[in-house]
């Protein structure tokens, strides 16, 4: 299978797997969402790397449209129009990140990227699938950051790993 396939089913199956998890609190602290999500932006940050950002919103949109329409069948529609929404800006803001920062040391772009990427989705997702219904939203928002902060830290690492099975891309023009 061509890497490039593999990166679009990994993202496809990352956001489905996450619309369902977030529904699964472990505590009034964090769903099991906070802990598969974060895949999304090493799958985004490994295609930006190896094919550039035009790849990368390519497959932020197939994820945002694909994701949307599968997840409106595995978990609530609020659910999937939340998800879908907060996806689509925090992997456009990851995108914009890791590009403008690809010439830093290795950990700079996926982490900081990552980072945005999971503050904008956490405020979006929580705000729209949740506000009004009585569930405590506001502590899942920042249980859901916390976790998300540890696991786009080992994200980086293993960033670190596959990166050197990956092509570098290289700037043909101003993209």
């Amino acid at each position: 299978m061509p890497r490039s396939v593999a990166l679009a089913a990994g993202i496809v199956f990352v956001v489905i797997l996450s619309n369902v998890a977030v529904q699964y609190p472990l505590n009034d602290w964090v769903t099991l969402g906070a802990f598969t999500y974060p895949l999304t932006f090493l799958i985004i940050d490994l295609t930006n790397f190896s094919y550039g950002p035009r790849r990368a919103y390519q497959l932020v949109f197939l994820g945002f449209f694909v994701g949307c329409a599968l997840s409106a069948y595995l978990a609530t529609p609020r659910i999937a129009v939340a998800s879908a929404t907060a996806f689509l800006m925090a992997q456009c803001i990851d995108v914009w990140v890791f590009h403008r920062l690809r010439r830093r040391r290795w950990w700079i772009p996926p982490l900081l990227s990552s980072s945005a990427g999971s503050t904008i989705d956490t405020i979006f997702f929580f705000s729209l699938a949740f506000y009004g219904t009585g569930l405590p939203w506001v502590t899942w928002a920042i249980g859901d950051l916390g976790a998300k902060a540890v696991t786009v830290s080992m994200s980086t690492i293993i960033f670190r790993q596959l990166r050197a099975r990956f092509p570098t891309w290289q700037q043909q023009s101003a993209s």
